[in-house]
Parts: structure tokens; sequence; C-alpha cells
């Protein structure tokens, strides 16, 4: 009687550990009771009814990352391509994660493939591949929406790679050729203008310079004949000045103007033109000789 009550004993202690469970941090685990939802276990030590409660899901409620394959869709100008998605979620309520779909991360990829070919649909190539950001807030909207029920919050949706046919790859590659080529052109030929504009400018500045100069060095030549005539004209006024400061008078001039035109001959001339008024006082000169040797007889 005793082993049995012993062993009695042991199955109850055996049963009550093994239906001991701890919940550690940032895990979650859903109680069923006797098939119907009893509760959530949050993190610490718990105890459940052995064969009345069992373990109906053990839930991670960390971010979790979904890469998921590509998807082929359709743009609005009828271009088939290949992209795929990566989404950020977390677990918030592990109740209706367990209760509120089958398989919710099998829900989730299906639902980011028919939500990415819906908004890609409605726009053009060339504005799928420029609103990247534009894509990823609509779907994360859609998505955190949808999940709700399902006790998923969407964190962030990202577009990882866009993928064109190789036709329409080849033709964005020779527009961005022919885009850079374009812009070579321009480049040089931006070049080639300021660089002609420099030298004219050099050469209108030299052209400025050289006629300041010979402006400049005529002024100066000016102002020197200006400043000889000048001094000629003041001194023949000084030399009339002291002619007249002298009291000289007419006849005066004329004896020095024959003592002049003595000098000038000097014996030398074959032919002497005399001036009227030097004959004159030739003239005089005589006249004046022979009225002295009258007075002298």
């Amino acid at each position: 009687m005793i082993f049995v009550i012993a062993g009695i004993c042991a199955v109850i202690v055996i049963l009550i550990i093994a239906n001991i469970r701890i919940v550690s941090q940032s895990q979650a685990f859903v109680i069923e009771r006797l098939g119907a939802y009893s509760k959530t276990w949050q993190v610490g030590l718990h105890f459940k009814i052995p064969l009345i409660d069992r373990i109906a899901k053990r839930a991670s409620l960390k971010e979790d990352v979904r890469d998921f394959p590509p998807q082929p869709v359709i743009t609005k100008d009828n271009v088939t391509m290949q992209i795929d998605t990566v989404v950020y979620c977390q677990i918030t309520d592990p109740k209706l994660y367990t209760y509120g779909v089958k398989n919710p991360m099998n829900a989730l990829e299906n639902l980011t493939a028919t939500t990415l070919r819906n908004i890609i649909g409605e726009l053009e190539l060339d504005e799928t591949l420029t609103s990247r950001d534009v894509i990823n807030t609509k779907m994360r909207t859609i998505l955190d929406e949808a999940t709700d029920p399902w006790g998923i919050k969407v964190n962030r949706v990202e577009v990882k790679n866009i993928e064109p046919p190789q036709a329409i790859r080849e033709a964005m590659e020779k527009q961005m050729r022919a885009e850079r080529e374009r812009r070579e052109q321009i480049l040089i030929a931006e070049g080639k203008k300021q660089s002609d504009i420099l030298i004219a400018e050099g050469k209108k500045q030299s052209m400025i310079l050289q006629a300041e100069a010979e402006k400049e060095a005529a002024i100066q030549k000016a102002k020197g004949e200006a400043e000889a005539i000048l001094e000629v004209q003041q001194a023949k006024a000084q030399g009339l000045r002291m002619l007249r400061e002298a009291n000289i008078d007419d006849a005066t001039i004329r004896l020095r103007s024959l003592e002049a035109f003595e000098k000038a001959a000097d014996g030398k001339a074959s032919k002497i033109i005399i001036p009227s008024d030097i004959q004159s006082l030739a003239g005089f000169l005589t006249s004046a000789v022979e009225i002295a040797k009258g007075t002298e007889k």
C-alpha cells in the first residue's frame, strides 16, 4: 500500500513538474482549456492543468523580417517587371494571431503580392522606378490595416529590387548614355564659350589700354608744345619790354639793324638784298655826312 501511495505521489509530482512552464521575455503562450481559448501567458512562471489545459500557440513578440520572393507585376503602360519586397512586421495580439487566420505569414505574403500588383497597376514605368517611397508608404498603410484582425502590425515595407525586362533595361541604358553624351557636349560648348569670351575680353582690355596710352602720349605732347610756345612768347614779350624800358628811338633801331646786316654779310655774300628801311637809313647817313663836310669848309 505504501508503494502505491508513493507511486501516486511520484506521478503527481512528475505531472506538476511537467506542467510548469516559464515564459521568457518577448514571448507569449496561448492557452486553451478543453479546446477553448483560456488565457495568454506573458513572461514569468505559469502552471497548466494536466490533461485540461494545452499550449495552443507559442508566439514571438519580436519584430520579424519577411523577405518575399519577386512577384510579376504589370504597370499602367503594360510593362511586366519583377519586384520583391521586404516586410517588417510584429505580433501585437497573440490571440488574434492564433485564431485570426490560418498560416498568418503565408496570408501576409499573398496579401503583399496582391497589394503590390494593385499599386503598380496604377503607375507607369517611369513613375514606378522613381516612386519607391510612395509605393512603400501605400503598401504599409494597406497591409497594416488589413492585418489588424490577425494580430499583426506592419511597421515598414520596402521595395527591394525592381527588375524591368531586358529590352527595357537596354533602352534605358541607351537613353542614359545619350543623356550623358548630351551633357558632355553641353559642358564642352560651355567651356569653349567661356574661353572665347575671356579671349575677347582680353583683346578688348588690351585695345582700351593701348588707346589710353596713345591718348595720354598725345596729351603730354600737346602740353609740351603748348609750354614751348608759351615760353617763346614770354621771351619775346620780355625782349619787347626791355626795349621799351631802354627808351630806344627809331634811329637807333635802324643803326642796330644795319650793324646786324653788316655782320650777316661778312663780305662773303655775292648778292645782298637791302631792305627799304636800311636804304632810307643809308640815305640819311649820306646826307648827314655831306652836311658835316659843308660845315667844316
